[in-house]
């Protein structure tokens, strides 16, 4: 396979992930209180979101190099 073609299949992919998840989140665990035995934490949930139009443009993006990929002799 041509590497074009390998990076196309990777950006459709992630274009379709981009599309169905709408974005990833995580959790931080964080120190509040650190008193000796005492501690106190806090977990925390941060979401970032994937613009719908990043996703389109990955997707069209490697539907493109997979066609230039297959093309090219």
């Amino acid at each position: 396979m041509k590497p074009a073609t390998i990076i196309g299949i990777v950006l459709i992919l992630l274009g379709v992930v981009g599309f169905a998840l709408g974005g990833f989140s995580f959790t931080h665990e964080k120190k509040v209180v650190d008193m000796g035995p005492v501690q106190i934490s806090h977990q925390q949930t941060k979401t970032i979101p994937i613009p719908p139009v990043l996703s389109a443009i990955a997707l069209i993006g490697g539907i493109g190099l997979v066609v230039i990929g297959a093309r090219s002799k």
